[in-house]
């Protein structure tokens, strides 16, 4: 275990990058849409770009060399970026709206997908560009699609999970429901019951995106514009987490919380649920978790079952403005095999190829796997809009009042209504 714990907790930083991106940018279009179709023959070297390849073993670079050893005549040339995603989508852009050739596929953050795609700046992957995601997750598909067309290729995905004190709790709980009712073992024992990412970040925007979802409820419509949250069902997965507060379920203290202070009051034995990512599994083992060897996993609880987890992670998209995109389509369908796959899913990056969380070895070296797949097959990506951080703001500014009591739930799903209409209209 200890070789896992060791990986899963290197990547922490990065799942970080991958989940929880609230970049600023102007969504309006500037993209050439005939660049797309330009150079659709074209192979050669291409310049593969992505964050800072942060794993233990070097993940993307693991990929690259596997390809540039059979491809000597179409060779990748990694560009990595900054850690810091703000800085990569803005490198991105400036790149993107010099409608310059020197990258040819880039890694995007999940949200991105969307605003770039609207801008122009990426080749859509229909026609000879097409790709055969027979075994790659559906909600990860649908992570790289834009009003109904797909524009990248899911590359490593993430979803959220529920931590739990296994030494108090003989399994975890399937609905919210039974998790309410479990908060009687957390009293028994002094601690508090659940702890979350409800601070007014992009975190929130993946909680109370998990909610609304679970009751059936959306934030925006498929063409990534139009507002839905102003429904039936939006409102009753806001009011859950409403009353949860009221209730004591979730404790006050945790609207300032983000991913690493959910994290320390769980490995503190503070709590005894917590919604995080999976590199919680590495890092609450190890020495001066006050945890270790009494916590386990399992998919965040519905209303009926299974919850529905925010989507994160990466895609690879090609640009536009490429030279040589016959090659660039060909290392997309490279990075979605089982032979890269399984790079990803050894360097403890979720992996989008299904098959992979029922891998013995695997699930040996990361026993959450199984825990995980449910998660991302259940899993529905943030909202896919070209006005992404504006629609994310809405979110938060509104379930924050809602959560502190300072606007009732009508009022909250109101306003947040208007500010995606008016993002939307910017």
């Amino acid at each position: 275990m200890a070789s896992l714990i060791t990986k899963v907790a290197v990547v922490a930083t990065a799942a970080t990058l991958l989940t929880l991106t609230g970049c600023s940018s102007d969504s309006g279009s500037s993209g050439d849409s005939g660049a797309a179709s330009e150079n659709a023959d074209g192979r050669g070297p291409i310049t593969y770009v992505e964050g800072q390849d942060t794993t233990e073993t070097g993940v993307v670079q693991q990929i690259v060399s596997e390809w540039n050893s059979s491809h000597p005549e179409e060779q990748v040339t990694f560009k990595e970026q900054s850690a810091d995603a703000d800085q990569a989508h803005d490198d991105f852009v400036q790149q993107l709206q010099a409608q310059q050739s020197d990258y040819d596929v880039m890694a995007l953050d999940v949200v991105w997908t969307a605003e770039f795609a609207a801008k122009g700046w990426l080749v859509p992957l229909e026609g000879e560009f097409a790709l055969d995601n027979a075994g790659v997750l559906p909600a990860t598909v649908a992570s790289a699609t834009y009003n109904g067309k797909q524009y990248a290729a899911p590359k490593n995905t993430n979803g959220g999970l529920l931590y739990y004190r296994s030494d108090l709790l003989p399994e975890a709980p399937t609905t919210w429901a039974e998790l309410t009712e479990d908060c009687q073992v957390a009293r028994d024992n002094n601690i508090d019951c659940y702890a979350g990412q409800f601070a007014p970040y992009e975190g929130l925007t993946a909680n109370a995106s998990e909610i609304i979802n679970a009751h059936g409820g959306s934030i925006v419509g498929e063409d990534g514009k139009t507002p839905t949250v102003n429904s039936p069902e939006a409102k009753a997965g806001l009011q859950t987490l409403v009353t949860a507060f009221e209730t004591g379920v979730i404790p006050a203290q945790d609207t300032t919380f983000k991913e690493s202070d959910s994290q320390q009051a769980f490995q503190d034995g503070k709590t005894l649920f917590l919604r995080n990512w999976p590199y919680v599994y590495g890092t609450a083992a190890e020495e001066g978790s006050a945890v270790v060897g009494k916590y386990a996993v399992a998919p965040l609880p519905g209303v009926t079952g299974v919850g529905t987890s925010t989507l994160g992670g990466y895609n690879a998209a090609i640009s536009a403005y490429s030279e040589n995109k016959a090659t660039a389509a060909d290392f997309l369908r490279f990075m979605q095999g089982e032979k890269a796959q399984r790079i990803i899913a050894e360097g403890a990056l979720p992996p989008v190829l299904s098959s992979l969380y029922d891998d013995p070895a695997l699930i040996a070296a990361m026993p959450y796997l199984p825990a995980l797949k449910a998660s991302i097959e259940n899993a529905v990506p943030r909202p896919v809009t070209p006005f992404y951080p504006a629609v994310s703001k809405a979110v938060q500014d509104n379930v924050s009042a809602a959560i502190k009591g300072e606007k009732s739930v009508d009022q909250a799903i109101t306003d947040m209504q208007a500010g995606i209409e008016t993002a939307g209209a910017n």
